[in-house]
Order: C-alpha cells, then sequence, then structure tokens
C-alpha cells in the first residue's frame, strides 16, 4: 500500500465511525425526546395554538403558545405521532421558549431550510444548535414532512392560522 493509500483508507474509516457515532447519538436523542416529550400538554394559558396534520404518515398535533409581548413566554404540544415528529416538538419547544415572535420565526427558516437540504448548517451561520440532529433527516425525504410539522405548526399558532398541513 502507498502512503496515500493508506490516508485514504483511514480517512474513510474515520468517516464511516464519524458517521455511526452521529447516527448512535441521533438514536439516542430521538428515543429520549419521543419517550419523554418536555412540555407534552395542554397550555391552558395559551393565546395562540394551532393543529398540525401529516396525511402520508398520521401524525398530528396541537401546538399553544402563550405570546406576551412580542415574546413566546410559554410553549407546548400534544398529539399523537412518529419519534421524529414527537421529538421534534419535544425540542422546538425546548428551543423556542423565551425567543421573540421574529427569533421564533428565524429558527423556523433555519430549521426547514435544514432538513430539506437548502442549508448547510455546518457552513452556514444559525442559531439551530442541539437541533441540527435532525440534519440527517433530509437523506429520507418522507420524514423531512415529519420534522417538519411541528415547526409549521408553531409557525401557523405565530401568525394566528389554526391548521396546517404538511401536504
Amino acid at each position: 500500500m502507498t502512503p496515500s493509500s493508506v490516508l485514504t483508507l483511514h480517512y474513510s474509516l474515520f468517516t464511516v465511525f464519524h458517521m455511526s457515532e452521529l447516527s448512535e447519538l441521533y438514536q439516542q436523542v430521538i428515543l429520549d425526546h419521543n419517550k419523554k416529550p418536555r412540555n407534552f400538554r395542554k397550555l391552558e394559558t395559551a393565546n395562540h395554538s394551532a393543529e398540525g396534520f401529516n396525511p402520508l404518515c398520521g401524525d398530528q398535533l396541537t401546538v399553544y403558545l402563550n405570546l406576551e409581548d412580542g415574546a413566546v413566554k410559554e410553549i407546548s404540544f400534544e398529539g399523537s405521532g412518529c419519534a421524529i415528529s414527537k421529538a421534534a416538538a419535544s425540542m422546538m419547544t425546548q428551543a423556542v421558549k423565551g425567543k421573540s415572535k421574529q427569533e421564533a420565526e428565524q429558527l423556523f427558516k433555519e430549521f426547514h431550510g435544514m432538513v430539506t437540504g437548502e442549508l448547510d448548517e455546518e457552513t452556514t451561520s444559525n442559531g439551530l444548535g442541539n437541533l441540527k440532529i435532525f440534519s440527517g433527516v433530509r437523506e429520507f425525504p418522507v420524514r423531512v414532512k415529519c420534522a417538519s410539522l411541528p415547526w409549521h405548526t408553531m409557525h401557523a399558532a405565530l401568525n394566528n392560522q389554526e391548521i396546517v398541513s404538511t401536504e
């Protein structure tokens, strides 16, 4: 073996190992948020809400917001769906709580761009933080709608739209 082929093999093995680690971390995070979703309840003090549907997968959820002085004071969700949808909703509520309406809308745009492949989360400045764990969803187009449904529903709630669908 030449030195360059050894280097290529080493890089390939590193890439496979690194991708395997990311895949395992992704699975652990999704399972944790699916089993123990954060902010999973009806928010009685909500002054904005919207219902979201993904007919393809059967996901259905309601996002509740308490918007005060242009900021998301409180956010929650309830509903049923696949693990990706529930985990995305759980992590979304954590990311959006306390943000201004404008910041929440910006996160919506960045998340949607990331999962659809329009935003390279590693090279483009963004506020996604641990939401980057969902970047791999873009490799599975049918799952993009599962991950983005909570975000579209939150966006609808912020803009006084009552119902949103991924279709």
